[in-house]
Order: structure tokens, then C-alpha cells, then sequence
């Protein structure tokens, strides 16, 4: 399996769901867009994830390469390509379907619960997990569903939290990827501390990391589930896109 990997900042690469990757045996391109890569054909990849950054996916004046990945990801998830976005990248899938992106009532950050769907509970992916989740959120912007979509998960402060497009699109607005390590190298990024000060208060970086340390074992756990669930899908789609492609 070739896996597609859209970063937005370095310190934000895929986590756990890499570890899930590497004990796949799957081959990882990554790219990164914030210093300027170019997006590579989508076909030559059985499955795409998305991760996040500091930027809104409204933000095209400064970064005109997000106009550019928005398409890409519309192109590549209507022809049935298996996506996972988390955070920046959830915002992107529901943003290239057609959905509005907006800036939320007040940033949602800090170790917080979701809570799963009805539909949840039997959808391929979510199925199984703790109805109540235990995440790490750190957003200040949220989406509207896409027509068609099914949402996954909600939380009081930002309703959508999670949702499947098709069979094999997914996206989370939360973190599950993060070890405690990826998290202080977080803290040092100058509007990732200015973010958590605004919003936590000072000194609110370290709490944050501690915190983080006491259930990040739990989160990526959550994660990795999850992760390992939308591969399967991805691994039963790959037969079909490559018949698929034959027909062409």
C-alpha cells in the first residue's frame, strides 16, 4: 500500500497512525505543503491522510497552495480514493466537498470529551469505541457537514466533530496521534503557545503536556483502533480503484 501523507507543519506528522502505517508494511510519501512541495498524481496512491496546521483552510490570499489541495482532495476523494483527515485535515475534506468552513464561537482547546453517534456504533471505523471519547482538541475553527455526509461525533462547544463521506472518507477534528513528546514540541511552536496562553491562560503549555502525559496512552490507543479500522477499509477498496483503473 502507497500511502499520501499532506502535512501542514512539520511538527504535526501523523503519530500513531505512522507507527499503524510502518507495521503495515505500507510505503509513506509525505508531503509538505507549508514549505512549498508540489502535490504529486493521487493515483499513484491507494489511500490519502491529511494532518493538521496552524492555518485556516480560508487562508488561500496568504497561502495560495491551499486552493491547489482542496481540489486535489475533491478530485481524488469523489473518485472514491480512501481519505483520512485530523483537525486542519477534516476542514479540508468537508471545505473540497463543498461544506463551510467558519470560525467558531471560541477556540475548543485542552483534554476533552466527544461524544459518538447513534451512527457511530455501526459504522465500520467507529464501531466498538467508548461512547464518550476522551480527545485532545486545539481549533478555533469548525465545519458544516457536506451534503451526504454521516456525522460520527459531536461535542457541546462544536457539534461536528467527526464524519464519513462515502465509504472510505473520513475526517476527525481531534487528536488521537499525539505522544507527550509531540505535544511539548507543539508548546514551542511561537502560535501554537500563543494560542494556549490566550485561550488557557499563562503557564498553561506545561499543565497542558502533563495532562497529556497522564492519558496519552489511552488517546492513541483510541487512535490507533480507529486508524487500523479505516485501513482495512482502505486495503478492500485498493483491489476495486485498481480494476478501476484497468477499465480506463
Amino acid at each position: 500500500m502507497r500511502v499520501l501523507v499532506l502535512q501542514h507543519i512539520a511538527c504535526e506528522p501523523p503519530g500513531v497512525y505512522e507507527d499503524v502505517l510502518n507495521e503495515r508494511g505500507a510505503t509513506i510519501h509525505r508531503v509538505e505543503l507549508d514549505e512549498g512541495e508540489p502535490l504529486p498524481d493521487w493515483r499513484a496512491f491507494s489511500a490519502i491522510v491529511a494532518m493538521g496546521g496552524p492555518m485556516s483552510v480560508n487562508d488561500e490570499g496568504e497561502l495560495p497552495w491551499l486552493r491547489a489541495e482542496k481540489a486535489f482532495i475533491a478530485e481524488a476523494v469523489h473518485a472514491g480514493r480512501p481519505f483520512f483527515g485530523a483537525c486542519l485535515g477534516v476542514q479540508l475534506l468537508a471545505a473540497s466537498l463543498g461544506a463551510e468552513v467558519v470560525e467558531g464561537p471560541a477556540p475548543e482547546v485542552g483534554l476533552l470529551p466527544v461524544s459518538l453517534t447513534e451512527a457511530a456504533s455501526t459504522d465500520p471505523v467507529f464501531a466498538g469505541l467508548p461512547r464518550e471519547l476522551l480527545s485532545l482538541q486545539w481549533h478555533g475553527d469548525t465545519f458544516s457537514l457536506p451534503e451526504g455526509a454521516v456525522l460520527l461525533a459531536s461535542s457541546p462547544a462544536y457539534p461536528n466533530q467527526a464524519f464519513r463521506w462515502g465509504g472510505y472518507a473520513y475526517g476527525i477534528q481531534f487528536h488521537l496521534e499525539l505522544s507527550r513528546e509531540m505535544a511539548a514540541e507543539w508548546t514551542r511552536v511561537p502560535a501554537y503557545a500563543d494560542s494556549l496562553a490566550s485561550v488557557l491562560g499563562p503557564g498553561s503549555a506545561t499543565a497542558l503536556v502533563d495532562q497529556l502525559a497522564a492519558h496519552a496512552d489511552e488517546l492513541r490507543a483510541h487512535g490507533r483502533r480507529m486508524f487500523e479500522r479505516w485501513l482495512d477499509l482502505a486495503a478492500v477498496a485498493e483491489p476495486m480503484l485498481d480494476l478501476a483503473s484497468s477499465a480506463d
